[in-house]
């Protein structure tokens, strides 16, 4: 609060300045970082603050962001400490540059100034600073590849990455031989993709059994699916189209979006003898699941109804294989770049969602007489009042009437004399009455 004092100028009026809003805490997406490692060992991360306002209507200077930037296919979620589970969804990081604000500093008070009316010409008070937001996030990375090669354990799915690219994985003959993704890069002509080789899943993968939700989250980034089937039901002699089945089944149940994502059908190990009736009986279903989904508003293009078989060790038909691999991969990432313009834009969307939020506000019955008011609004507007100054403290009971905390508490059952709570100070509660309203007109805020 200040007021102008100049010679020759004996009524100045209010000169305040505002205060400076504090630095935001903002997730970005960057290229060049290929892990979470950064956030592995150092926890908390704090935005400056704002400064001062002075007189002479000199406003604070704001406070700098602080920039965390994290690998590209990074998720941001709202964690409750308390509970340690992840809340809702603040952002998915997957095009460089993009940013969500997860922690907003605080609001800068404003100086007398705000606060001349045409019947309040020196107003003797001003708003206080309002303390920056605190927030837990959770960060996770998933990967970011082109084609996800699924399949249970053992139909050969580190073999054909170690194929096609110059992934080395370990490839032995008992099942689990993967236990974390391997990443290759293939090329076909000029075309070239990144192949994520997906530990094997189990039949229960979509409830977590066997590490399936560690493993099928990795497909939800990728373009493709190669679904490897092994024609020779591997050492427990299974059908191979029941594998088929299996793995489509906990891909679909695991997140609809999965269910709905291209694929292609792979016939693995047709080198050894005995797998042309599988063969031809897979093929007849892979037909038939093209067929269907030419009915749906996704097209025939979601699964490709001619089965590929090959032989990842002797690398018959992976030539061609890897063709088609690389063909659907270039006209999805085409298709999806087309779709850029209109991608989703978080630190905007996010931004909205907690506009809305801080809106709204709650009356909670305590006991009888008292009542508790909660709402980011209703509390920021509290912390910046300046309670030794009461014409700082009518314009707050102003702001409240306005926004409808009054109504709502005698919605809720508030009479003269109760007890209302807001962020640690109390009020006793009186209804609307004229005398005060004629006094409200005068007010503006």
């Amino acid at each position: 609060m200040s007021f102008r004092r100049e010679a020759h100028v004996p009524k100045g009026g209010p000169d305040g300045g505002d205060g400076g809003h504090g630095g935001d805490v903002v997730v970005e997406a960057d290229g060049g970082v290929s892990s979470l490692i950064e956030y592995r060992f150092k926890h908390h991360f704090k935005a400056t603050r704002g400064t001062h306002g002075k007189g002479a209507k000199m406003h604070g200077a704001r406070g700098d962001d602080l920039v965390l930037k994290v690998p590209l296919g990074t998720t941001v979620r709202l964690f409750d400490e308390a509970t340690q589970a992840p809340g809702e969804l603040v952002a998915d990081l997957t095009h460089d540059g993009e940013q969500a604000v997860v922690a907003q500093g605080g609001t800068g008070g404003r100086g007398n100034t705000h606060f001349v009316t045409s019947t309040r010409r020196a107003p003797a008070f001003a708003e206080l600073g309002e303390p920056a937001e605190e927030a837990w996030i959770e960060l996770e990375m998933k990967l970011m590849a082109d084609a996800a090669l699924v399949g249970v354990p053992s139909a050969g799915k580190s073999s054909l990455i170690a194929r096609i690219s110059a992934a080395r994985p370990k490839i032995a003959d008992y099942p689990f031989t993967t236990l974390v993704p391997n990443l290759g890069v293939a090329r076909s002509g000029d075309l070239s993709f990144v192949a994520a080789d997906i530990p094997g899943l189990i039949e229960g993968a979509h409830k977590g059994r066997g590490l399936g939700h560690e493993f099928l989250r990795h497909i939800e980034r990728t373009a493709l699916i190669v679904h490897i089937v092994d024609m020779t039901g591997g050492y427990e002699g299974r059908d191979p189209l029941g594998d088929y089945e299996v793995i489509n089944r906990e891909i679909e149940l695991y997140a609809q979006g999965l269910a709905t994502r291209p694929r292609i059908v792979v016939a693995n190990k047709i080198d050894v003898p005995g797998t042309a009736e599988a063969f031809e009986r897979l093929a007849q279903r892979v037909r038939a699941d093209s067929v269907a989904a030419a009915g749906d508003e996704y097209g025939p293009s979601l699964v490709d109804p001619k089965l590929y078989g090959i032989s990842a060790l002797t690398g018959e038909g992976v030539e061609s294989l890897k063709a088609a691999i690389a063909t659907k991969v270039h006209e999805l990432r085409t298709a999806a770049r087309e779709r850029d313009a209109d991608q989703v834009q978080y630190d905007f969307v996010w931004e909205h969602r907690r506009q809305q939020r801080e809106r709204q506000f709650a009356v909670v019955k305590l006991t009888d007489g008292v009542f508790r008011v909660e709402g980011r609004q209703v509390e920021r507007m509290v912390i910046q009042t300046d309670w030794d100054n009461e014409e700082a403290i009518a314009f707050l009971q102003h702001r409240l009437k306005r926004i409808g905390v009054e109504g709502a508490l005698e919605d809720a059952g508030a009479r003269d004399g109760d007890e209302i709570r807001i962020v640690g100070r109390s009020f006793e509660f009186e209804s609307a009455r004229t005398s005060e309203e004629d006094i409200f007109k005068e007010l503006d805020i």
